[in-house]
């Protein structure tokens, strides 16, 4: 869709109005509503596990340690009460909470881990492309370095992990049996880094997101491409980064990394039909318990909490340094945040990355 049509402007100035005079009233959380305790170094994405009422978080350790870790964490008081060493870094998390297993995929070397949630330990690895390759470190390796796992989705109905492989040039999407662990298969030619994945196991449909500024919906029955959808192309720098499904209102909700705003896509339609306006976000959740919509932003080091029918900005957390991942429990009313200490590539992180406990009663 073209940003720069003058109706599209139009409608879009009117919802940036609205967006803005409800934005006037944001209100902060009571002290006693937010809980927040380091973890371990490199957290990157959580998931909560209603078997156990846990909450595991994925790490990749300090620079230079071999392996990961998942720590599992009580959900009530966030304190650490199992710590699951893996061969490979866990970056991305997802969860069958039929089976009670947990995937991380491992970035660095394009792996799959399966963890029982039951006894704790690693059930198995699965490398998604050639290992020699994944790990190539030589000058010039990094142009042609394979897709690279970022995000996990599971189709607990059919045991199928679906990970998000994300190409400097191409991206794919690995179909892997969760029984035992096995590819069944790649589907190929998803554009520019594929960052975003999501999951609508009723209508068989799974959707990614690139940095061509491309919604791709993919039928899961066959997994082939069913449509493919420009949904911004006005001339910027972007970069659909997380998205989110409103299964039962049939919306989307995706992150862009690069320019303020959440975009919001009729499913029924493929069209943007609004615009949040928000800081640049990397994380985006929606909560359908309470028809809210949930979003990180990095930059600003804060968390947006949004009504899911007016689309207004009703809440701002401040959450310094680097708000990143998000989860919610299974009755909504509780939200956790993962939060990444400042570091660089010169410069590592000094102190563990945190974890928050939002109550948002």
């Amino acid at each position: 869709m073209d940003l720069q049509n003058s109706s599209f402007k139009r409608h879009f100035s009117h919802l940036a109005l609205a967006v803005m005079l409800g934005g006037m009233a944001f209100a902060t959380l009571a002290a006693d509503t937010v809980l927040r305790k380091p973890v371990g170094f490199g957290e990157y994405e959580i998931v909560y596990n209603p078997n156990n009422n846990a909450v595991y978080a994925a790490t990749i350790k300090q620079r230079g340690e071999p392996g990961g870790a998942v720590y599992q964490l009580n959900a009530a008081t966030l304190d650490t009460t199992h710590i699951i060493d893996t061969p490979n870094k866990a970056f991305g998390a997802a969860l069958n909470s039929k089976t009670n297993t947990l995937y991380f995929g491992d970035t660095f070397t394009s792996a799959l881990m399966a963890v029982d949630a039951t006894t704790g330990k690693v059930a198995g690895t699965l490398a998604l492309v050639p290992q020699a390759a994944a790990q190539d470190k030589k000058p010039g390796a990094e142009k042609n370095r394979p897709p690279a796992p970022r995000e996990l989705a599971v189709d607990e109905a059919t045991n199928t992990i679906y990970v998000g492989g994300i190409g400097r040039a191409d991206s794919v999407i690995w179909v892997v049996d969760g029984k035992n662990l096995t590819l069944k298969h790649t589907i190929t030619h998803l554009g520019k880094l594929n960052t975003g994945l999501a999951l609508d196991s009723q209508t068989r449909r799974l959707y990614t997101t690139n940095a061509d500024g491309e919604l791709i919906i993919i039928d899961t029955t066959n997994n082939k491409v069913l449509e493919r959808h420009k949904i911004v192309d006005d001339g910027k720098d972007h970069m659909l980064l997380n998205i989110s499904l409103d299964t039962q209102g049939q919306r989307a909700f995706i992150s862009d990394g690069k320019q303020p705003g959440l975009f919001v896509v009729d499913l029924k339609t493929n069209k943007v039909v609004n615009h949040i306006a928000t800081p640049t976000s990397v994380a985006v959740l929606f909560n359908a318990k309470r028809d809210e919509i949930y979003a990180t932003h990095r930059t600003d080091g804060s968390v947006s909490i949004i009504d899911g029918k007016t689309l207004a900005v009703t809440k701002t957390i401040k959450l310094p340094v680097h708000p990143n991942s998000l989860a919610v429990s299974p009755e909504g009313n509780t939200l956790y945040v993962t939060v990444k200490q400042e570091a660089t590539r010169t410069k590592p992180a000094t102190a563990p990355d945190d974890i928050v406990r939002i109550a948002l009663n």
